[in-house]
């Protein structure tokens, strides 16, 4: 009875098991049915893999507050009681059928009114969610589905979220989300914040509009927009700083009234995004200028999207900041908590469940902790999942080598490693070596500006 791997026809609660439907370190998800009287589904069920998570506490919380059309409904939560006595929690939603929102305007000549429609409905989700006190904090294609019935956009995996009044799970940096989607003060934060290690940054609902604005940048032109704050080594060490705007129509068309959307979404300035019901309004207005199902092609050829990157393709520690920006490079530079590390080697996993083609990078922080009920599964592949994985013989390229810093560095197999609070089983971008779980240290020493002596 592995909550991974209940088979069909278990109940849990009073809901029966039809199939797995994905899994990743922190839960399943299954499509079931009600096993008694009522509709009769299918619905989606979230497990935990690990007793009294209080992440679902918090999901199942922000999710009861919701009715939107382009939000999963709550059904039911609970907790499922394991033959051994130990309560694990779940959850039980609307079964999404559908595809993420990258992957439906490859298979479709995606119009100006399409996009701009399909946007205007995230933007209601995440209205919708602001309005309940709640933040999503993982906007992004990925999850995002839409639905094959009605074209709907479906804002999903509610994993990341916080809401008013909820306990913190998360004490250090980075903090939930994924590192392409973060916002510049997010960044700005975590580069200030660096020497701390308990330093928590608060999202707002302005974080979920600059993530927006990039996931319309990513659906319209098939790459990321400019990083949100970037890196670069001067006399003094490395400095943040904010790189040139690139307009999506650099890329190919876009229609003036959604670039100038995009391009407010990523403004620099919290304040200058608006609201996201100030946002869903002008996408709406714009897609009513347009005829419906007309309009020259957003979604770029799939032979012009950029590929994530992979191991083959990571490029050296001192490219870093240009070629994956701060959300990706601060990570490396912090000698604490670089736990976005495994992003280097696999970028294909997102929200603890390992998908097939992903567009986006692998969801950092609380978001480990998150199962999409509706995204699609694929069986893990040796060497793409670093869950688990012990401390390897001899040190990474680039990690620091002793002596260590003995106030929070230890030294294993020639290298230095940085301790996490979490136990074992240890998150994906982390190791584990005699019960306790580390990240390498990076060894971004300040290099030398004088001569041979």
């Amino acid at each position: 009875m592995d909550p991974l791997s209940l088979p069909a026809g278990s109940l849990v609660g009073s809901w029966r098991v039809l199939r797995l439907h994905g899994s990743g370190s922190y839960g399943a998800v299954y499509q079931v049915e009600r096993s008694g009287p009522g509709v009769s589904g299918p619905f989606a069920l979230k497990l935990a893999r690990y007793p009294r998570d209080p992440r679902f506490e918090r999901e199942g919380e922000l999710l009861s507050r919701l009715h939107h059309p382009s939000v999963p409904r709550l059904h039911a939560r609970g907790e499922w009681l394991h033959p051994s006595g130990s309560p694990f929690p779940f959850l039980v939603m609307d079964w999404v059928d559908g595809v993420p929102l990258y992957t439906w305007a490859s298979q479709h000549p995606l119009s100006s009114h399409q996009g701009l429609r399909l946007l205007a409905q995230v933007a209601r989700a995440l209205e919708a969610t602001h309005a309940a006190q709640g933040i999503h904090r993982d906007v992004k294609g990925e999850n995002i589905l839409v639905r094959a019935s009605d074209s709907r956009a479906v804002l999903v995996d509610f994993g990341s979220c916080n809401h008013h009044g909820a306990r913190a799970l998360t004490f250090q940096c980075p903090p939930p989300g994924t590192p392409q989607y973060y916002s510049p003060e997010s960044l700005l934060f975590q580069w200030e914040w660096r020497h701390q290690r308990e330093a928590r940054y608060e999202a707002t609902p302005a974080d979920d509009l600059y993530a927006l604005g990039v996931t319309a940048y990513r659906l319209v032109t098939g790459r990321y927009p400019p990083d949100a704050l970037d890196m670069e080594m001067t006399e003094d060490g490395f400095r943040p700083f904010y790189p040139d705007w690139i307009p999506p129509e650099t890329w190919g068309p876009v229609s003036p009234g959604l670039s100038d959307i995009i391009q407010r979404l990523l403004s620099r300035t919290p304040s200058a995004r608006g609201t996201a019901g100030e946002i869903a309004s002008l996408l709406e207005e714009a897609a009513k200028k347009t005829a419906s199902g007309t309009g020259r092609s957003l979604a770029p050829d799939a032979a012009q999207v950029l590929p994530p990157k992979t191991a083959s393709s990571a490029p050296p520690l001192k490219s870093l900041a240009g070629s994956l920006g701060l959300a990706f490079a601060a990570s490396l530079i912090l000698s604490v908590g670089a736990t976005w590390l495994g992003a280097a080697f696999s970028e294909e996993e997102s929200s603890g469940v390992l998908l097939q083609g992903g567009a986006d990078g692998g969801t950092a922080g609380l978001a480990d902790a998150s199962v999409s009920a509706s995204q699609p599964h694929a069986a893990s592949q040796p060497g793409a999942d670093f869950i688990g994985l012990g401390i390897p013989k001899k040190p990474f390229a680039g990690q620091r080598k002793p002596p260590c810093e003995p106030r929070f560095e230890t030294e294993i197999h020639g290298g230095c490693w940085a301790p996490h609070r979490e136990a074992p089983p240890c998150g994906r971008n982390s190791f584990e070596w005699q019960g306790s779980c580390y990240t390498p240290v990076i060894d971004l020493s300040r290099p030398s500006t004088s001569g041979d002596p």
